[in-house]
């Protein structure tokens, strides 16, 4: 992301509609996660390379901001205020929060799926050359001689050459430098990466919890049924993307679908699974698309844990997931056609679960 890049423009790691983390001001939940991060930098401890892994939507991000805005406007651990914090809260009005929030301080980087002119659509992954140019901040002084931090988010979206470009950063950091990486399946990231960072887990919201975020986000959402949020978010396995996503107005009823479709896995109703497949086809639809492989993968995993009798059948209900991902990409990559895609999914399932039966 290039300093004071326009902010009209779709962002990979926000959900459309809603603030994206960086203006978040309240925290929910993770109190024993966020003074493990404060106390480690008031030690003098504080690892170069962290991974915030945890389910997506529980707060990973919102958290790394959070961080990152602390560390900026409070580079010296000793001064009375940050000495005396009792969490990581900083002033809207500071000078460093507001160069942030407009994605323009000279200190920080952030690694993203970003929004690509031709085609206009985000790109399918993280490619090395954005990161590549993201990790610049680290070849130069700090401009206010401070710290120079790194988000990434998310290591889910790096291929193997960016993934190996964020390696070599992490090998050899520089004098006061931080990368916080953001990881949705701590599991499945590079174990060259994830032995190198520091490891912080954030577990789901409670649906109380949930419900307290999305009042925090401002219309529409908090404007929203008190009834309906308090349903999405008691049906929303600890995310508040996912309660989002099922309070979206253009989302009535997929979340049901995906619901219903998935809990028969691995042999759905096939009229169930061609109305969703064409309901999560449209264009519109792309954050319920998203939740569909969300959901798919926690179901394959909890199959996996009730089912895999052997090294040789977990690997293989491993690299259906692994195939999964790698045609959802290309679908995204080439534009192709999503309802195929899904389709591809169901049928793919099942004739897995024949095999492994």
């Amino acid at each position: 992301m290039k300093p004071g890049e326009a902010e009209d423009l779709p962002e990979s790691d926000a959900v459309a509609g809603a603030p994206h983390p960086r203006f978040a001001q309240g925290f929910v939940g993770h109190k024993a996660a966020e003074a493990e991060l404060l106390s480690a930098y008031r030690d003098g401890r504080l690892a170069h390379a962290w991974l915030i892994g945890g389910p997506e939507g529980v707060g990973k991000a919102t958290l790394a901001w959070r961080f990152a805005r602390f560390l900026l406007a409070n580079p010296d651990p000793s001064t009375r205020f940050a000495s005396e914090a009792r969490d990581l809260d900083v002033e809207p009005n500071h000078p460093a929060a507001r160069r942030l929030a407009a994605l323009a301080h000279p200190d920080f980087a952030l690694i993203r799926r970003e929004w690509k002119a031709n085609p206009k659509r985000l790109g399918a992954e993280i490619g090395v050359d954005d990161v590549r140019r993201a990790l610049q901040v680290f070849q130069m002084s700090a401009a206010f001689g401070g710290w120079r931090i790194c988000i990434v988010d998310c290591a889910e979206d790096l291929n193997r050459n960016s993934a190996n470009a964020l390696l070599k950063m992490i090998e050899e950091p520089p004098q006061r430098s931080l990368i916080l990486i953001v990881s949705h399946r701590p599991g499945q990231v590079p174990p060259t990466i994830r032995s190198r960072c520091r490891r912080l887990k954030l577990d789901p919201l409670s649906a109380a919890e949930i419900a307290d975020v999305v009042a925090m986000l401002g219309a529409p959402w908090s404007e929203a049924d008190p009834e309906a949020i308090a349903e999405a978010a008691g049906r929303a396995n600890g995310s508040v993307r996912e309660a989002l996503t099922r309070l979206a107005a253009d989302a009535e009823g997929i979340g049901r679908l995906i619901d219903s479709t998935i809990a028969d896995l691995p042999r759905p109703d096939p009229r169930a699974v061609a109305r969703l497949s064409e309901a999560l086809a449209s264009r519109a639809a792309a954050e319920a698309y998203q939740a569909f492989h969300r959901e798919l993968y926690d179901w394959l995993v909890a199959y996996a844990s009730r089912t895999a009798s052997s090294i040789a059948r977990a690997e293989e209900l491993g690299a259906l997931w692994d195939r999964i991902r790698a045609a959802a990409r290309e679908t995204e990559a080439l534009n192709l056609d999503r309802r195929l895609h899904l389709l591809a999914i169901f049928a793919e399932i099942a004739a897995t679960a024949r095999r492994t039966r």
